[in-house]
Parts: C-alpha cells; structure tokens; sequence
C-alpha cells in the first residue's frame, strides 16, 4: 500500500501550507465535535442478532 494523496487530501494540504487556515478563536464547538467523536468511537452497547436459517 503507498501512501499517495487523493486530490482532495493533495488540495487541503496546499491551503495549509499556503496559510489559508486559521484557528477557531471560540472553543465550544470543538468540545462538541470532539465530544461527538468519542460517543461515535465509544463500544458501550451490545447487540444481538438473530437470523432464522431459512434466510
């Protein structure tokens, strides 16, 4: 496997090297996604499937 760069990954590092980001100066919304990223990753919850054999 390379570790070649899609367009879209090629195009977003060349706004970053061309200072095109900035920082987010308010840090709720962070707190936010990054909260909604761990509830996304968090493995709590059990799930059991039954399939009769017929399917």
């Amino acid at each position: 496997m390379k570790d070649e760069l899609t367009t879209e990954e090629r195009e977003l590092l060349h706004s970053w090297e061309q200072g095109e980001w900035q920082s987010v100066a308010d840090a709720e919304p962070l707190d936010r996604y990054r909260q909604a990223a761990r509830n996304t990753a968090r493995k709590d919850k059990r799930v059991n499937i039954r399939i009769s054999s017929q399917d």
